[in-house]
């Protein structure tokens, strides 16, 4: 089958972006901390855990004798047991996320990757296994799943508004979805629910352009979807300000009662916003840290 320009020019442009997305997503994990992450358990494990003194059934070979001498107690040292836990990631590749208000911000879509992506890195670097939900990509551990990461978040849905994959939730692992969640909350109810019934637990990070957020316009504008699907034109868009951010607060307390409800965690992020906050916040909520 003959290659259509258009369809090269495409692919040539996609596989373009790997690179500097890597590159992006490298720099701004590596500005974050890798602290101690997962759950931390006493068990079989190279890794030095704690000091507890010694119990009646404890072995001699468990006493740590060099503690033990500073003092009149006995000390065991104990090991952690480190147990890799699945991570899913779930980014939004619908049409309505490659909007940006300005030239000078990011498109939703290229934040929400950039930050996956990150998220992504922390977690392999953590011994973590990181995945999409679906069956496209299970969850693995190394530098080659990255790569499958990004070339997968380098692809584009036609429809405006792509709803969350939820199908093969692996039981009791975590999971991240990243999106402006302007589309359908009944998807995002549907996978959460599932996720629940399966022991998953996660975070939902709405990423909006600050012009989503503030609605600044005014007199006549014409209001169309990246998809090209919804058109809407006003002569008065500064009358529907106010209906406007009482309906995208509406949306948040809906999605923050499933949350609730599911035990997930909600955040906001603006792309005008610096990534790094975003990431540090994914990766302290992910881990059931303060928000």
């Amino acid at each position: 089958m003959t290659e259509t320009p258009d369809l090269r020019v495409r692919a040539e442009a996609e596989a373009a972006r790997l690179p500097p997305l890597l590159a992006r997503a490298d720099h701004l994990a590596g500005t974050v901390l890798l602290g101690e992450h997962g759950r931390r358990r006493a068990g079989l494990g190279d890794d030095f855990w704690q000091y507890r003194p010694a119990q009646p059934g404890d072995s001699r070979r468990m006493i740590d004798h060099r503690r033990s001498a500073r003092g009149d107690q006995q000390f065991v040292r104990e090991r952690e047991w480190p147990i890799a836990q699945s991570v899913m990631l779930w980014v939004d590749q619908g049409a309505s996320m490659r909007y940006a208000s300005a030239d000078a911000l990011p498109r939703k879509a290229d934040r929400a990757r950039l930050l996956g992506l990150a998220l992504a890195i922390l977690m392999v670097r953590g011994g973590e296994r990181v995945g999409l939900t679906g069956t496209a990509l299970p969850p693995r551990r190394g530098r080659n799943q990255i790569l499958r990461l990004a070339e997968a978040f380098s692809l584009d849905a036609a429809t405006d508004y792509a709803p969350p994959e939820h199908r093969a939730m692996i039981p009791h692992a975590r999971a991240v979805f990243l999106s402006d969640f302007l589309g359908g909350v009944e998807e995002v109810e549907r996978a959460l629910t599932k996720a629940a019934d399966r022991g998953v637990r996660g975070v939902l990070l709405q990423v909006l352009d600050p012009a989503e957020e503030s609605f600044p316009f005014q007199g006549r504008t014409i209001f169309e979807s990246v998809g090209g699907t919804l058109r809407h034109e006003t002569l008065k868009a500064g009358e529907l300000r106010d209906r406007y951010k009482a309906r995208l607060a509406a949306r948040r307390d809906r999605l923050a009662t499933l949350c609730r409800a599911t035990g997930w965690r909600l955040g906001q992020h603006h792309t005008g916003e610096n990534a790094q906050s975003a990431l540090l916040w994914l990766y302290r909520a992910l881990d059931g840290g303060a928000a």
